[in-house]
């Protein structure tokens, strides 16, 4: 066997979305990085071999303005556009081109990390062997991320770590159960269907299982239209050791998808003739193995009440997802979830090791109990914990300092990450290098939402339906156009949400009655409640009556967000909790049936919307959206500009367009985008610098689709910069987050 010595700064084990995100950031901030991958192509849960869709802190379209940017939302969006139709090969590819796209990492595929090797309580070297080709690699690092999942690296370091689940005293979880055990969330394989046009039959093999004979057909939901991720509770495997007997938990796994096969094949209750398997999977998907402690332990607790941390590096929002040991053999439902009331910032100190020097980690084995692991495991959210992790070991690096003593300077990290436009909420970017941050702002024109009077459609109000909007304490009044079948009132209240991370009503502000004549549409003025805050979230109910309607505009504004309250929470699968421990507001309010819906709202306010946006201290929605946005695009270019009474020398400009965090993106394998780019990103525009009396053209951008984007654009005495926009992929506001100038 050929035996090699490498040498980098960041070796990174484990190409899940966690790992290949870890890679990435380590090596766009200039780092030699090693990747290493056990399996033959990138993606862990998310790739071709096992087809786990990819879920974040959007919980499925639950949570509001949620979806991950950075590293994460650069996958999502190309994904989008390349594959459509959800094809997992194409995912694959997606990952791996972002990979070799970077000249700094060195990706080693097929190559599993057998041994660690020690230098005191620091890792010298990790070493693998390539499958397939007798290659054994010696992988010295400064600094080791471990993304394998199943916390290996950690545990051959002797990392402290937890396995199981930790009893309800030990860290005050009402989740945890009652005493310690060694119980896991189990594994899962999945298979896809296709239908051929003629019979097919399906002779079950020797092995499977008379699915009618178990709990499964009484407490889990069948059906032919059902494909893939669809079948997630096909899960087995959470009282074994779910490493040491992964091939008998496979084993069974197939049993239980020939035998649910069988069962719709063969039963005589399926129209299934024409109907095929086109692909089973063969590596179990694992959802909870060993979780590396850190300084901090994230708890249930944290992920319901205490959402706020100083050392934020990302943030998560899936529920407490919680799922029965005995998988599908569990006779009640699949799963139990209770989500937070909003977004949650995940610690830096969750992500390195409390007592191995030089080790970082990311993904499902971060530094949490059982219960808010529960949260933090879904792939998106390992994916920010990724980009954090591997952001912190390159600023390691460049410093010669340990994550230990990154964490007393955690401001440095935090401004790193927005600077790469990370996935960090209501974190401020104050970044005294921004030279963009004390330049005067102005733009051609902006929004004025009160100055849409077009409606062209409706929504009847069959059950309580609210809008959410951004307002100052300017705005004084707000109007909705209403009709209604036959003279009748309505009800509506003004609710705030309870912080600026969450979006569905909660404390009243004030209520009436608005009295409804006849079947023309009219705008009824609404006072509003006196405002608390310069800027904050409102939510405007009005409640259910069947002869009324809600007349809607034909465009989409984000900033306001439709919803409409749910008539029954229960599935059979899962067991929605709704207590007084986390109410479940998000969860009432469904954002799904009225997605890209704006209802008819106008208030007289449009500094939420102002030219000042773009120097803000946030590029995500925090109390507001937080972008600049033009009056429709009518009367050719629209432009956002930046002077300075003191020329400037400038070498960089980041500009960050509008890709609308609040669109639930998952296309994997279960639902996907009407449009292949988001509307609301612009598409054509030109960055203009103006120095020594004239205007220069120094970047010119036609057919983008992509959110972030960093220009070389080297000019001295510049007095003003302009992003000059020609054309978006679809919306008629020009809309630009941020710009930036180094």
């Amino acid at each position: 066997m050929r035996v090699e010595e490498h040498h980098h700064d960041v070796v990174v084990v484990g190409g899940g979305l966690a790992g290949t995100s870890a890679a990435i950031a380590a090596a766009r901030d200039g780092q030699s990085v090693a990747l290493l991958q056990n399996r033959p192509v990138l993606g862990g849960n998310s790739s071709s071999e096992v087809r786990v869709w990819v879920c974040g802190a959007t919980a499925t379209g639950h949570q509001r303005y949620a979806r991950e940017t950075g590293i994460v939302g650069e996958f999502y969006l190309e994904n989008e556009y390349r594959n459509p139709l959800g094809n997992p090969q194409y995912w694959d590819l997606v990952l791996l081109e972002a990979v070799k796209n970077e000249p700094n990492i060195d990706l080693f595929l097929n190559t599993h990390v057998l041994d660690v090797h020690l230098d005191g309580q620091r890792i010298e070297s990790v070493m693998g062997h390539v499958l397939g080709s007798e290659r054994e690699l010696h992988m010295h690092a400064r600094f080791v991320i471990d993304c394998t999942g199943d916390g290996s690296i950690a545990a051959a370091a002797g990392a402290d770590h937890l396995l199981g689940r930790e009893g309800q005293h030990e860290y005050s979880e009402s989740w945890a159960p009652a005493e310690k055990d060694d119980l896991t969330l189990g594994s899962t394989l999945l298979f896809y269907t296709r239908e051929e046009s003629e019979p097919v039959p399906f002779i079950p093999p020797s092995f499977a299982i008379d699915v009618q004979g178990t709990s499964i057909l009484e407490s889990r939901v069948i059906r032919t239209g059902d494909n893939g991720a669809d079948y997630w509770w096909i899960e087995w495997g959470g009282e074994l050791d779910v490493v040491h007997d992964n091939e008998r938990i496979r084993d069974e796994l197939w049993g239980v998808i020939y035998g649910i096969w069988d069962y719709i094949k063969n039963s005589g209750k399926f129209d299934a003739e024409n109907l095929t398997l086109e692909w089973v999977g063969s590596v179990p998907g694992k959802r909870e193995y060993r979780r590396v402690l850190g300084e901090t332990i994230m708890t249930q607790r944290d992920i319901e009440q205490d959402r706020r941390k100083p050392d934020a590096i990302g943030f998560g929002g899936w529920s407490i997802d919680l799922h029965p040991p005995k998988g599908v053999y569990e006779p009640r439902g699949a799963a139990q979830q209770i989500y937070p009331p909003g977004l949650y910032d995940i610690p830096f100190g969750a992500l390195y090791s409390r007592n191995i020097g030089n080790l970082l980690m990311a993904g499902r084995n971060v530094s949490a109990t059982h219960v808010a692991f529960g949260s933090m495991r879904v792939m998106a959210t390992c994916g920010v914990m990724g980009e954090a992790a591997g952001t912190a070991a390159a600023l390691c690096a460049e410093q010669g300092i340990d994550p230990t003593d990154l964490s007393e300077s955690v401001t440095t990290l935090q401004q790193r990450l927005i600077r790469r436009d990370a996935s960090l909420i209501g974190v401020p970017w104050t970044d005294p290098a921004d030279k963009g941050r004390g330049a005067l702002v102005t733009a051609s024109s902006s929004l004025d939402p009160d100055a849409s009077s077009v409606v062209d459609g409706s929504v009847r109000l069959g059950a309580d339906t609210a809008v959410l909007f951004p307002r100052t304490s300017a705005a004084r009044v707000a109007r909705v156009c209403l009709s209604a079948k036959q003279r009748t009132s309505v009800r509506y209240a003004f609710h705030t949400t309870a912080d600026p991370l969450t979006y569905a009503p909660r404390e009243l502000l004030s209520s009436g009655t608005v009295d409804i004549e006849d079947s023309e549409s009219r705008w009824q003025s609404l006072e509003l409640p006196s405002a608390r805050h310069d800027e904050e979230n409102l939510v405007l109910v009005l409640s259910a009556n069947d002869d009324v309607s809600w007349h809607t505009h034909p465009d989409y504004l984000f900033g306001q967000l439709a919803m409409r309250r749910r008539a029954d929470l229960a599935t059979r699968d899962i067991d929605l909790h709704v207590d007084d421990r986390a109410p479940n507001e998000i969860v009432q309010w469904d954002v799904k049936a009225l997605n890209r819906t704006r209802l008819a709202l106008r208030i007289d306010d449009g500094g939420p919307y102002a030219p000042r946006q773009v120097i803000s201290a946030y590029s995500r929605p925090f109390a507001g959206p937080q972008i600049w946005s033009s009056a429709p695009m009518s009367n050719g270019p629209e432009w956002i500009e930046l002077q300075w009474d003191v020329p400037q020398s400038i070498e960089e400009v980041h500009v960050l367009f509008n890709d609308d965090v609040n669109e639930y993106a998952n296309n994997l394998h279960s639902s996907r985008w009407p449009f292949r780019v988001i509307p609301e990103i612009v598409a054509d525009y030109d960055l203009e610098v103006y120095c020594d009396g004239a205007w220069y053209t120094c970047v010119v951008e036609r057919g983008n689709r992509r959110r972030h984007r960093v220009h070389a654009c080297c000019a001295q005495n510049v007095e003003a910069i302009r992003v000059k926009v020609l054309a978006t992929n679809g919306s008629p506001y020009a809309q630009v987050v941020a710009v930036r100038v180094f």
